[in-house]
């Protein structure tokens, strides 16, 4: 997903034809990720049914081969409805911060592959990781077994993220992103491939973020128009303040080691520099340069940081569990080292 990428800007869209297509969309969402799921929630039995001397009929076996043993059919549908809330909820924050004010057209596919140094892509990646995750926790303890919920799991996540490149795909502002699809094949196959190979994370998809602060006039404008003034859209669309994070526990690579379980070392990448998608050059709709700031480098950076897995912190309460099992997702503040592509190297006592 991509912010300003340069295209021509149309205006006046309107709102009854935006919000029938929003409601469109929001149907085609919930069907895509109930509808692997359906299978087991139908409650269709296999009945043998014998009638005795007076001649009164009665059960003799039951079977449900829909809904596998085990499963706690309150626990699924409300594992079911959080779903379904979660990802319409998601889905009206993310239409208000990117696609309401830009008008719709048909599919349409484009390569931005190269765009904002593939901050977006890993971005993607880091959704579908945790996307899966969460999801695979959620059907486990609906009931379902641990491989049918890490592949149920991962196969919502994923089902997901392809709706919103469905909505990209209908924007005058994006597209259909090809290279999109592979980050988040590469996020959710990084979530499962470790369940499958060691039934654990060994090696974590963390996220944290910084309000960068600009105090150029030119680069003030330019960031609002570009990432918003809001928190929560600076936080999704402001790539300069994003680092993401493979956090490798340690322990669980050396068993007999004496190491603290909880104990990680996180390998962190992150940009800075851009003030547009593929340079700090901004148009209007007539081909005309508005903005030109080509002389600030877009710089790649490379972090090492100790880290926290908040998951091998043992407690007896679900609550306490569940949130650190949330709050995992980030990578916490501590100290770290940065290299950036330019060759700069800089020591950060406190990095979020």
């Amino acid at each position: 997903m991509n912010s300003l990428s340069g295209k021509k800007i149309l205006k006046n869209n309107p709102k009854k034809k935006r919000s029938a297509w929003l409601k469109k969309n929001l149907l085609i969402l919930i069907a895509s990720i109930l509808l692997p799921f359906c299978g087991f929630a139908q409650d269709i039995p296999n009945r043998i049914i014998k009638a005795d001397s007076t001649g009164t009929t009665r059960i003799i076996s039951e079977k449900n081969y829909l809904m596998k043993p085990g499963i706690n059919k309150s626990r699924f549908w409300l594992v079911s409805g959080v779903h379904t809330g979660a990802y319409a909820g998601t889905l009206f924050v993310l239409n208000e911060a990117w696609y309401k004010n830009y008008p719709k057209r048909g599919f349409t596919s484009f390569d931005d592959s190269k765009e904002w140094l593939q901050m977006d892509k890993i971005g993607h990646g880091w959704s579908a990781y945790n996307l899966s995750r969460g999801s695979s926790k959620a059907w486990k303890w609906a009931g379902f077994s641990e491989r049918q919920s890490d592949i149920i799991g991962s196969s919502s996540g994923f089902v997901f993220l392809t709706v919103i490149e469905f909505l990209d795909a209908r924007s005058t502002r994006w597209g259909w992103s090809w290279s999109d699809i592979a980050a988040n094949s590469v996020g959710t196959g990084l979530y499962l491939s470790q369940q499958l190979a060691w039934n654990e994370q060994r090696i974590q998809f963390k996220f944290s973020f910084h309000r960068k602060n600009y105090d150029d006039a030119q680069l003030n404008d330019r960031t609002d128009q570009l990432f918003g003034k809001s928190w929560y859209e600076r936080m999704l669309k402001d790539y300069n303040g994003q680092t993401y994070w493979f956090s490798t526990n340690l322990k669980s690579f050396f068993k007999d080691s004496k190491l603290p379980p909880w104990f990680n070392i996180a390998i962190g990448y992150g940009a800075d520099g851009m003030y547009g998608g593929f340079e700090n050059l901004g148009k209007d709709g007539s081909g005309n340069i508005t903005f030109d700031r080509r002389n600030i480098p877009r710089v790649r950076q490379f972090y090492i940081s100790p880290d926290i897995d908040l998951t091998k912190i043992k407690s007896n309460k679900r609550w306490v569990r569940t949130v650190f099992l949330m709050l995992n997702t980030f990578k916490i503040p501590a100290p770290a080292l940065m290299i950036n592509s330019k060759g700069r190297f800089r020591a950060h006592p406190f990095y979020f």
